[in-house]
């Protein structure tokens, strides 16, 4: 009891505050999304992301380098489909040539060393903008699932390192462990989207693949509710995670970051592998909008929202400030 505990001891200088600090952060804490589109020399600004581009594979190979350099080890990696080779079935997204399928190659060639988890949905093959095929006005819950386990078998054999299926359908993960043994994939992981939110902070990641729930000339889910997750929930995100774990989930994530931290402590405590956190698009750009008017110092906030997800208990944090992170760690 005061006086004979006065807490300010610990906190009197920065050497005193590092030595008993119980969170720390580092740039291997971090995964890089990143998003492809086909070219070459090809680098277009995503304006509702400043700082954050979409690049042909050639740019975002020399990227690849240069954040391994940090100490960055993994990328999320995503790719813009070209309209023409959009429909209901998503078969681009298994295409051996396609646009991921040789980003992930071209990664894997350039910098052996880093971890690539290629996205595992069919939004932005879908020419409905939605997560799965539709039919009779809904998803179609298990003729998706086996389009996603073509899609992730198809990522393997282009040396994904782990898949990371960020659908949200019933049953993918099981599947996908499934498809991926049976073709001799016992060793890529996968990295579940377990606890993904129906979320408004997604809005500037849409803008950059154009994966947006569109109007269509059938009928179709008006937005992705039925299988994203209700934001009023908690015990539902602790339950997916469970789920996901039994059917052979390497990792499980909780996504948007900053505005969920109880769900990632809870999930934290209930699972017994990694936990990733998406600090989403939306978080982002809230930053880069307010520092950019001076409201927010940007460095000081974005350091304090990553040390906040890394504390709630994120083993890996996927985030746009990866590379700014790492440059101030690094300094």
């Amino acid at each position: 009891m005061f006086p004979l505990q006065r807490g300010r001891r610990l906190r009197l200088n920065e050497s005193i505050r590092s030595l008993v600090r119980e969170t720390t952060l580092s740039p291997s804490d971090f995964m890089f999304p990143m998003f492809i589109a086909e070219g070459e020399n090809y680098e277009v600004e995503i304006s509702s992301m400043p700082g954050i581009f979409r690049r042909s594979i050639d740019l975002t190979v020399k990227e690849v380098k240069e954040i391994y350099a940090l100490g960055i080890r993994a990328v999320n990696i995503y790719v813009k489909v070209n309209e023409s080779l959009k429909d209901n079935t998503g078969k681009e997204a298994w295409n051996p040539e396609g646009l991921m399928q040789r980003a992930i190659k071209a990664i894997k060639a350039a910098c052996p060393e880093m971890i690539v988890m290629p996205d595992v949905a069919l939004d932005p093959y879908s020419i409905y903008g939605h997560d799965g095929i539709i039919a009779n006005g809904d998803i179609a819950n298990d003729a998706t699932n086996e389009a996603l386990v073509k899609m992730a078998v198809s990522h393997a054999i282009a040396g994904a390192d782990f898949v990371a299926p960020s659908d949200m359908m019933d049953g993918r993960v099981l599947r996908l462990r499934q498809g991926l043994d049976a073709a001799g994939f016992e060793n890529v992981g996968i990295m579940s989207y377990s606890a993904k939110y129906a979320s408004a902070f997604y809005g500037p990641f849409r803008d950059a693949l154009d994966s947006a729930p569109r109007t269509a000339d059938i009928e179709v889910p008006k937005d992705k509710k039925t299988y994203q997750m209700d934001y009023a929930n908690r015990i539902e995100a602790i339950k997916e995670a469970l789920m996901d774990v039994e059917e052979g989930a390497d990792m499980v994530m909780v996504k948007p970051g900053i505005a969920y931290l109880d769900i990632v402590r809870e999930v934290k405590n209930a699972v017994n592998v990694p936990v990733t956190v998406f600090h989403v698009s939306g978080e982002y750009a809230m930053i880069k909008a307010a520092s950019e008017r001076g409201w927010l110092d940007h460095d000081k906030i974005m350091m304090e929202q990553l040390m906040c997800i890394k504390r709630a208990g994120a083993s890996l944090i996927s985030t746009y400030f990866a590379k700014e992170a790492a440059i101030l760690l690094n300094k």
